[in-house]
């Protein structure tokens, strides 16, 4: 909180000095903000299928979303902030609610996600923005991963330049972490969510060995989010560049005192020599990761209460490839991945890619099964789209079949092979301008399976969500 309060204090000190050339522009600045925000539903509905005895019938429904004020820039710097919220619909139909809607224990709550100063560096010729505070923040491997109510936010410090026509540089620092509602998905996961985006945690804040993750509507230094150890949070450098027919990302996070991730892809795209109408595309990715510093995975959870990993070693590599193509309104692709495999005594995260802050940018990823980053998987997904604007409807529906060769020293049930199909359609009414009706639905087999179960761990799951954004 002293931190808030001395960035306060700067720039406060910024803007009075700023306001003794002239006051009135310091009451523009207020006065021209602009207050946007967005209003959401949300009903999901998910029953167990498959072999292991599973048979939960669980669904929810929540009302939220957020109320965003964001001042003009005046020498240089606007403030920005915003409340996320999420309520419980008392509309439960099966006696189970699914937790993904809502706060810890299932709770409707509020959060101060963004507070920010804003840096617009253009009045001194150069193409760079900064932005200083709470704040949604997305890189390869950290990320709001907005999948539910509230989306995952930050505290961080941020300067982007783009004087270089095409590329932009950033670099970065986070220190801190506010799950949001996804997360509590992965409560008690160990490295399922700990390769899914989310906290696989073993010791908690308060020091004990146990699987105790985060609570969702609190900010978390990142190793205690994390390993229950407290850490200098993240360093971020990053690099892209875009034209119109090739695009490349370099990115490095630095988790001190956990590891090291180089994130890397590249893509290209091009027009048929047969057919002008066809577009094809080719893009890959690849990431690695390295223990550093103290490896403090060590402290991280099994899965199993109590059991501590190893010595904290990470020297993992995942790679992936995709191709695919563009016709008119209908776009379709073919992805495979990698990730290297362990052996029979090593960690479950030695040669995993272990992402705990909301970064998920794997070609492979199901809508839910996120088992691509597992050691020893391999990963296939066939994907394909179609947008109905020229047919006069504002409609984009979706389709996709994502199939996971699991390893016997993944550390996450048996060799198996996991498989999950989807659809995704959203919908823009023309009668009702900024309004979103989106239905999905996933229909995962295999997602777990151990020796102690008999059969596999599956389930049905649909979502009725409409976004309004104002």
């Amino acid at each position: 909180m002293r931190k808030y309060l001395a960035l306060s204090a700067v720039t406060i000190g910024l803007l009075s000095s700023a306001s003794l050339q002239a006051a009135e522009d310091l009451e523009s600045m207020f006065k021209d903000g602009k207050v946007s925000g967005q209003i959401r539903t949300f009903y999901i509905d998910r029953e167990y299928q498959g072999g292991s005895g599973a048979d939960t019938h669980r669904d929810s429904t929540a009302i939220g979303g957020h109320l965003k004020y964001e001042t003009a820039t005046y020498n240089g710097i606007n403030l920005g902030a915003a409340f996320y919220t999420t309520h419980r619909v008392d509309l439960n139909q099966h006696g189970v609610e699914d937790p993904s809607l809502l706060g810890t224990g299932i709770e409707s709550y509020s959060i101060l996600g963004e507070a920010y100063v804003g840096l617009d560096f253009s009045e001194y010729g150069s193409k760079t923005t900064g932005k200083l505070g709470l704040q949604r923040y997305d890189t390869p491997m950290m990320g709001s991963d907005d999948a539910r109510m509230i989306p995952n936010t930050f505290e961080a410090y941020k300067l982007v330049n783009k004087d270089i026509a095409g590329v932009s540089i950033q670099l970065a620092h986070v220190n801190q972490i506010a799950y949001g509602t996804f997360s509590n998905i992965y409560n008690n996961a160990g490295i399922l969510g700990a390769t899914a985006g989310y906290s696989g945690q073993g010791k908690n804040i308060a020091g004990t060995v146990t699987n105790n993750n985060p609570e969702t509507g609190e900010y978390y230094n990142l190793g205690e989010a994390t390993t229950g150890e407290n850490s200098s949070g993240v360093t971020n450098v990053m690099l892209s560049y875009k034209n119109k027919n090739f695009n490349a990302k370099l990115s490095n996070d630095y988790a001190w005192d956990l590891y090291n991730t180089l994130y890397m892809d590249a893509g290209v795209n091009w027009t048929c020599l047969f057919s002008d109408a066809i577009k094809p595309f080719f893009s890959a990715q690849m990431i690695k990761q390295n223990s550093v510093g103290d490896e403090n995975m060590q402290y991280a959870d099994d899965g199993v209460a109590g059991m501590i990993n190893h010595d904290g070693e990470i020297d993992s590599l995942y790679w992936a490839a995709k191709f695919g193509a563009k016709i008119s309104g209908f776009t379709a692709y073919v992805a495979y991945s990698e990730t290297t495999d362990n052996d029979a005594n090593d960690a479950n995260y030695k040669n995993a890619i272990v992402s705990q802050f909301g970064g998920m940018p794997a070609y492979t990823q199901g809508m839910v099964t996120r088992h691509q980053f597992l050691a020893g998987t391999k990963a296939t997904k066939v994907a394909a789209s179609y947008s109905f604007k020229e047919q006069g409807v504002n409609l984009l529906a979706a389709a996709y079949y994502v199939s996971f060769n699991m390893d016997v020293n993944s550390g996450y049930g048996v060799e198996r092979t996991a498989y999950e199909p989807g659809f995704d359609i959203k919908y823009y009414p023309a009668a009702v301008k900024n309004l979103q009706l989106r239905f999905r639905g996933n229909f995962p087999r295999k997602f777990a399976e151990s020796t102690s179960t008999s059969g596999d761990l599956g389930w049905n799951e649909y979502r009725l969500i409409a976004n309004y954004n104002f």
